[in-house]
């Protein structure tokens, strides 16, 4: 075949360090555009692009030349560089280490697309990490669910059970 021909399309799910909320309302618009950018200067194509205060998910269309490890350390170091040029309050902004990066059908993408565009909604009713470890449930990714959200959520997981307890024995 003298061509090679490609779709490889990414569901891509990242966090801000520590899940800090600070993808405010007045900052998400302006980095999402610049995110889109980014993936558009890798020559990329961002389908969707969307999340809340602690966390973002990309539908994007990749190239066959860059390895998508790469791509993510990029846009990360970038992104988080252009927070603190554009709004010097978020001097604390950082993203977390790892991230999610789940292949999509063609077939699928409109169903992406909604659940990427409906995260405020579903962040009602739903945790990050829940919401992550199905992902991974989903895609049948191997993981140690102590891993997933790190010391935090075993630390809030011992004082829940500490306070169901206290609460037995009072």
């Amino acid at each position: 075949m003298p061509k090679s021909y490609t779709n490889l399309l990414y569901h891509l799910v990242f966090s801000t360090r520590n899940r800090r909320p600070l993808i405010t309302p007045d900052r998400r618009t302006r980095l999402y555009e610049y995110v889109g950018g980014a993936i558009r200067d890798e020559g990329g194509i961002s389908l969707a692009i969307g999340g809340i205060e602690d966390h973002i998910h990309l539908l994007a269309k990749l190239r066959p030349d860059k390895a998508l490890s790469d791509l993510m350390r990029s846009l990360k170091a970038n992104s988080s560089g252009w927070m603190h040029e554009v709004f010097p309050d978020a001097k604390d902004f950082s993203w977390q280490n790892g991230y999610g990066a789940f292949s999509v059908s063609a077939s699928q993408v409109q169903v992406v697309s909604n659940y990427i565009a409906n995260q405020e909604e579903h962040h009602k009713k739903r945790s990050f990490r829940d919401e992550f470890i199905d992902l991974l449930r989903a895609h049948k990714i191997e993981f140690d669910e102590r891993s997933i959200c790190g010391n935090r959520w075993q630390t809030l997981a011992r004082s829940v059970a500490r306070i169901r307890e206290l609460a037995l024995f009072n």
